[in-house]
């Protein structure tokens, strides 16, 4: 143990000197991890516990490097330690990055979540803006840690506990929430009686919004394999007829319109979800589905509606949503006068 800790300080020595090379070798790793990691469940649980456990030296860094210190006769260098940060955030940030994307509606407000993890991620990468804005300010680190946290536990709680989309939410939020707490400080300016109130009552305020807000959040291990909108059915073979894009009322009238939907979900999740039918923005249907995950091309689903309005001309959409209202995605089509399209 002795000679590891020997060694540190010429490990110090080589980062300082060789600062370039260092930055370097972070942009790299951050993009590798982002093309080469093997997404598996193992490799999330890992990634969940480390978080947890870095959260709790974040917190505790002054006091642990003290008691080492006292125990071992040797500091450890504060360089070392935030460059070991850095590299959990990357590997976590550029994780999950490819389940969000994937599953992202990116004409919807889901964006806003997707482009926030991926600007964290590339801040993880960037020595500059890691080290001059996000280190120093302890209560940001904090922000950035519990963002990784709850992206992570998004993507692993259904895997490797099967829990349903809205268990994971809800349980990844309160986690942030808490993980969230030691950053306030640093946050909310002031001194007295409102700095207090400000400090009890923004954590209730953040769950509320975070909970308020989950609609802009994709559901991070569900992702549409296979849509289609069809007057036609398979029902043996599980199959639609050609998809459509403009149908006319009559089409409508003859035997009613499907949609169907083929959803990846993992192993041993059993999850409800929605297929809502919107005609000009205003909801008229919301039909129930259960499915099971675990086939490679997906779960199979599909909704049979017949009553359509007296004119159901416009702009009609099905959006696939969870029990909690995330967006899975969109199918749309356009109902046009009659003889205005042809079959």
């Amino acid at each position: 143990m002795k000679r590891l800790l020997d060694r540190i300080p010429l490990l110090i020595a080589l980062l300082k000197r060789y600062r370039g090379l260092v930055a370097l070798f972070g942009f790299c790793s951050g993009v590798a991890s982002f093309l080469l990691v093997d997404r598996q469940a193992h490799l999330a649980k890992v990634l969940g516990v480390v978080l947890l456990i870095s959260w709790l030296w974040l917190i505790l860094e002054n006091l642990l490097r003290e008691r080492i210190a006292q125990r071992f006769g040797f500091e450890l260098p504060l360089p070392l330690l935030r460059y070991a940060t850095q590299m959990i955030h990357q590997e976590s940030l550029f994780f999950v990055l490819p389940f969000f994307f994937i599953t992202t509606t990116w004409n919807s407000g889901q964006v806003l979540f997707s482009g926030l993890l991926a600007a964290a991620a590339l801040a993880s990468i960037t020595d500059p803006i890691y080290y001059r804005w996000l280190a120093p300010r302890r209560w940001l680190l904090l922000i950035l840690h519990s963002l990784a946290l709850f992206a992570v536990m998004l993507t692993a709680l259904p895997i490797i506990f099967h829990l349903t989309t809205p268990q994971s939410y809800r349980i990844a939020l309160v986690v942030a929430t808490l993980l969230a707490l030691p950053s306030l400080p640093g946050l909310i300016g002031g001194a007295g009686w409102r700095r207090i109130l400000l400090l009890a009552t923004l954590p209730i305020v953040m769950a509320g919004a975070g909970w308020l807000a989950r609609v802009w959040v994709p559901p991070a291990t569900l992702w549409l394999t296979e849509v289609a909108i069809s007057d036609r059915f398979d029902g043996t073979q599980r199959t639609p007829g050609d998809s459509l894009q403009q149908l006319t009322p009559d089409q409508l009238r003859d035997d009613g319109l499907y949609a169907y939907t083929a959803i990846n979900a993992p192993r041993g999740l059993d999850e409800r979800i929605y297929h809502v039918w919107q005609h000009n923005g205003h909801e008229v249907d919301r039909i129930a589905l259960n499915i099971s995950g675990g086939r490679k091309e997906g779960y199979r689903a599909w909704t049979h509606k017949l009553n359509f309005p007296t004119a159901p001309e416009g702009r009609w959409q099905v959006s696939v949503v969870t029990e909690a209202g995330q967006m899975i995605g969109v199918l749309r089509f356009e109902v046009l006068p009659a003889g205005s399209v042809s079959r």
